[in-house]
């Protein structure tokens, strides 16, 4: 469970700067990313967010499960664009007495697709590292985000850990009684802890939902959310940054 935890978040020069530029600096840098008409770009701000991180030392495998997902999407976006998708034929083979022809248009749509989840990504995930929960959603308030989200986040990042220890609970007592040993009984096992999340985290969410009540809740949460005030030393390291990132935007 420390895996998905703050414990990688150390006390550092992006850790200390102030949330309110880093997530303003972000949101620019997404919508650059997104934007982008080349590969490179995308490409460049991945690699420079997985620098930042080995930098910081965070653990390969912290990277590897944060990673992981996007990397199955951007490479399942690609093989389908790839082989799905285009007009200009680079190469054509037989599987199964099926001809499957390989795009070179199809194939530079998807490295350009590929290319932007992975910088997406990289920047949700360095911002992740270096920004605790807390910290995040006094920024999100700042913003003007809605109340009702920011509650909904809080609400969510409490339980997420509340049933992933129940989770770990029901996998053990699964496994010590041989429940994943064969894949048919692994795959019954998945479906029993499965169900039996459901169940409790409707239950959780009852339980909840009757202690805000009782302790006068009225859909609104109080939150006390202070942020401090501006620092000209970040206002222009942050607008560097800026201006960096949109030049190599632009000439890329």
């Amino acid at each position: 469970m420390h895996l998905f935890s703050e414990f990688q978040i150390r006390e550092n020069g992006l850790t200390i700067a102030d949330v309110r530029l880093k997530i303003l600096l972000a949101l620019a840098t997404l919508i650059m990313v997104l934007s982008s008409q080349s590969i490179a770009f995308p490409l460049l701000i991945a690699c420079f967010c997985f620098g930042v991180c080995l930098t910081m030392r965070v653990p390969l495998q912290v990277l590897a499960i944060r990673f992981f997902e996007p990397l199955v999407v951007a490479g399942v976006l690609l093989v389908l664009k790839f082989f799905f998708s285009g007009r200009e034929i680079l190469f054509s083979i037989n599987v199964f007495d099926l001809s499957l022809n390989g795009y070179w248009d199809g194939l530079l749509e998807g490295l350009m697709i590929s290319s932007r989840i992975m910088g997406a990504v990289s920047l949700l995930v360095l911002i992740g590292l270096v920004t605790p929960f807390t910290e995040f959603m006094a920024g999100l308030s700042w913003l003007r985000i809605p109340r009702q989200f920011v509650e909904l986040l809080m609400l969510a990042y409490r339980y997420i850990f509340v049933l992933l220890e129940e989770a770990l609970v029901i996998y053990n007592a699964q496994k010590n009684r041989l429940g994943y040993s064969g894949f048919r009984r692994g795959l019954v096992s998945f479906g029993t802890l499965s169900g039996e999340l459901t169940l409790r985290a409707f239950d959780h969410s009852e339980k909840t939902a009757l202690a805000m009540t009782q302790r006068g809740y009225t859909g609104e949460m109080p939150l006390a959310l202070r942020s401090r005030p501006w620092k000209r030393k970040e206002m222009w390291t942050a607008l560097f940054i800026l201006m960096a990132t949109g030049t190599l935007w632009t000439i890329l």
